[in-house]
């Protein structure tokens, strides 16, 4: 490190390291450098200023994108107790002039996408991964050090060495205890560092050469207008690079002939859990939630973060006292005695944690580092920062429709009758449209066509690059995802993909777009024949028009389409059901289930629309899909877990009578028949789980199918057995436990001696008759729930329904 007397003051951190930002802000109080030169791109000197924006809050990052394609991006980020953070804050606070002095991101970026240039230490497209993958391991200084040092924790070592041992004062506290020169953890650093140059050159590190020699042209230009009164703040791996003797030449030649793009820059949020991740100046660190606390504490540090854990955990209903809080610290502070460290870190306040407040266990850890080791700070960026138009109308979105940007994930409950939700709901189909991420459909409630959403929210800092991306589409967050759908439908080869665009495009209101893509729909509908290929089309068509449906959109060119294709199907399933195999078989009945769903969910006749042939209505429509069910049921070609399905479905429709249902079974189940060809038609007629959870309900209320079955099973010759059980197997374990038992008992008991299988009243607890006075009580709640009180009770029960 050269000395402020005679040079330039070079201090050299490890980045995100809270020990060296309180060193740096130390050296910067004793030495009181006229210019401060920081570690990063030139392109964000412009940007300086707002670092001293009250609204300005870290983990912030700068965020630098190609133009012409704002996918290849590269971040900076700074949290709170990043050393970078704290000169950047010290120069706008003591009027110093402040600058970035790395590569500018005009080459970084270039360079991320040729082989020949590993990735520079901000947080490039690849992650840095794809780099070591090309040119090797690289080498980690402090793991190096740690382990020269007798450490097989590099974490550990840095805490005992600067964490613990640092100079400075704390925020708006006093100076650390036994506080030293400000300036001798960088000179002890720099001498270790240079020693590590020595041995191990660049390190795997090969573009630092070039981001060094560009370092040292602009210290050098720095020196002409502010002399030696220069503080140099940058990773301690570049001080010996930046002290070496070079010529203007030498370092101009390594710069020659780099690779440009044109580059756009500005701040962004970024999170604790992004800081987490080794990426962003090539220094991922992992308790960054930690490391805050370890900055921010004024004093006693080990029993504040005891105090916060012990907060935690009572939250979550643990029962934690104070007594339970000194007895952690004092087994902390015993831990580190033993282990021969300074202070207690965190390693061991996780060990006093465990033992003392979880009773040895490891389950409320998991905790502890979800929420405060790592932690889930989200910065906050002003609005007066640069931004491309979509992020800025997504940001107007965001506060129009009060939905906030988090870092922790939340669930979201939308209601589609109010105006708020029913727009918040557009908003979010259209931000996954164009691959924005921000919120997912809740398992079980997406898709469902009901006037409720499900959602599962979380903002990441990368959603910034993809809202940059989205940015070629359009300026509004409406317009691009037009764009996006109609560029989508135009590409568009299978016809499954269109037909999940359109429900995409109903989804998110998209309505200008929906002529394109129903042309790009009937078009691949006419060219597919594919029966498989329809199906999976189908369901999709159906969900578009309830959805249509409840957010009154018009779907008459939907519905002619979906009849069409369901007309097609009908021709078409029961010869494509012919000669298949087992998986094709396993294949083609999840296609009959799906079919089978989005035809009920067809318009009914009343609001059918006119896009249907005539005479195709939707009542037509489930006729001749009740007419192949009944083709497939009775056809001996057709794999025996289709028949069954078919038999199945017709059952539950009411098309098929019980008694022609037993006829069918027993002709399946006849010694004739090949065990396994039986066993597939069982699994098909009563399988249970996934859509179809009452296949057991149906041999319990059942008796004579029940019987079918179980003498079916008792005459499965022994040879053949093995074969047929695991289908078996899969098909009764699909139950729910209380239908297997139900089932088990009655096959104990043995078939019933007396009459027909069914009972009258065949739910225990009900009449075998409506008590229609007990039934009329319930009509004043109905009307007060539904606002109807004018409603005759016949029109009051058809709403109700």
């Amino acid at each position: 490190m050269t000395d402020g007397a005679t040079g330039p003051l070079l201090l050299g951190v490890r980045h995100h390291g809270p020990g060296s930002a309180r060193a740096v802000r130390a050296a910067l109080d004793a030495a009181a450098p006229a210019a401060v030169l920081i570690e990063g791109p030139p392109e964000g000197d412009a940007l300086l200023p707002l670092a001293a924006d009250e609204r300005m809050r870290p983990p912030v990052a700068l965020l630098a994108h190609a133009v012409d394609d704002p996918g290849r991006a590269s971040c900076w980020p700074m949290a709170e107790f990043s050393p970078e953070w704290v000169a950047v804050r010290w120069a706008l606070d003591h009027g110093a002039a402040v600058r970035f002095i790395d590569l500018p991101a005009t080459h970084t970026l270039a360079m991320a996408g040729d082989p020949t240039w590993t990735d520079g230490e901000g947080e490039g497209a690849d992650g840095g991964e794809a780099d070591e993958r090309r040119h090797g391991l690289r080498v980690d200084p402090i793991a190096v050090l740690a382990r020269t040092a007798g450490y097989d924790d590099p974490e550990r070592w840095w805490e005992d060495v600067v964490e613990h041992r640092g100079t400075g004062a704390a925020p708006n506290g006093p100076p650390a205890t036994g506080a030293h020169d400000p300036l001798a953890v960088f000179a002890q650093l720099a001498d270790a560092m240079a020693a590590l140059r020595e041995t191990y050159g660049h390190g795997g590190h090969e573009r630092d050469l070039v981001r060094e020699a560009h370092m040292r042209l602009q210290i050098r230009a720095a020196r002409k207008t502010h002399g030696d009164a220069i503080a140099v703040v940058c990773g301690a791996w570049h001080v010996p690079a930046l002290t070496t003797r070079t010529t203007v030449t030498a370092d101009r030649a390594l710069l020659k002939g780099l690779p440009k793009v044109k580059t756009g820059i500005t701040w962004v949020p970024w999170t604790h859990r992004r800081l987490a991740r080794h990426s962003g100046y090539g220094a991922g660190i992992d308790s960054p939630g930690w490391y805050g606390h370890l900055f921010g504490a004024p004093d006693r540090p080990v029993e504040r973060w005891l105090t916060k854990v012990a907060g935690l955990l009572r939250d979550e209903g643990r029962i934690v006292s104070s007594a339970h809080v000194i007895e952690a610290v004092r087994l902390a502070g015993t831990l580190a005695a033993m282990r021969g460290r300074p202070l207690a870190g965190l390693t061991e306040t996780i060990d006093a944690v465990r033992a003392v407040m979880c009773d040895g266990s490891d389950v409320p850890l998991d905790l502890i580092r979800d929420r405060l080791i790592i932690g889930d700070a989200l910065g906050e960026v002003p609005d007066t920062a640069p931004a491309v138009p979509l992020q800025r109308d997504l940001t107007r979105l965001q506060r129009t429709l009060r939905l906030k940007p988090e870092a922790m994930e939340r669930d979201l409950d939308l209601d589609l009758r109010k105006e708020t939700d029913a727009a918040r709901s557009l908003l979010l189909h259209r931000l996954r449209l164009l691959g924005v991420g921000w919120g997912e459909p809740a398992a079980g409630r997406a898709g469902t066509g009901t006037f409720r959403e499900s959602w599962r929210l979380r903002w990441e800092p990368e959603l910034h690059v993809r809202v940059a991306e989205a940015g070629v589409w359009g300026t509004t967050v409406l317009a691009a995802a037009t764009a996006r759908a109609e560029s989508d439908a135009t590409c568009a080869t299978a016809l499954a993909d269109v037909t999940s665009l359109a429900e995409r495009c109903l989804l998110a209101g998209l309505s200008d777009a929906l002529p394109v893509v129903m042309r790009a729909l009937a078009d691949r509908a006419a060219l597919d024949a594919d029966v498989g290929h329809l199906a999976q089309a189908l369901p999709a068509l159906a969900r578009s028009l309830r959805y249509g449906d409840v957010r009154s959109t018009d779907t008459a060119a939907l519905g002619g389409v979906a009849t069409g294709l369901a007309l097609r199907i009908c021709v078409g399933l029961p010869p494509a059901c012919t000669g298949l195999d087992a998986d094709g078989a396993a294949e083609m009945r999840g296609h009959l289930d799906a079919v089978h769903s989005a035809i009920r969910l067809l318009p009914g006749p009343a609001d059918a629309g006119t896009g249907g042939a005539a005479g195709s209505g939707p009542q037509d429509v489930a006729g001749r899909w009740a007419d192949a069910l009944g083709r497939l049921a009775g056809r001996d070609t057709v794999p025996g877990v289709l028949r069954g399905r078919a038999a199945r479905l017709l059952l539950d429709d009411g098309r098929l009578a019980e008694d022609e249902a037993a006829r069918l079974m027993g002709l399946a189940l006849s010694p004739g028949t090949p065990p396994a060809e039986a066993a597939a038609w069982i699994e098909g007629f009563v399988g249970g789980g996934g859509a179809d959870p009452g296949g057991g309900m149906l041999l319990v209320h059942d008796e004579r199918l029940l019987g079918l079955v179980d003498a079916w099973l008792t005459g499965v010759p022994a040879e053949a057995f093995t074969d047929v059980l695991p289908l078996l197997r899969r098909t009764f374990s699909a139950y729910e436990p209380g239908v297997r038992r139900t089932l088990g008992e009655l096959v104990r008991r043995g078939p019933a001696v007396d009459g027909p299988a069914r009972a009258e009243a065949a739910v225990p607890g009900f009449a075998a008759e409506l008590d229609a006075s007990r039934a009329d009580a319930v009509l004043p709640l109905l009307r007060l729930l539904l606002g109807t009180e004018d409603t005759d009770d016949d029109e009051l029960l058809g709403a109700g329904t």
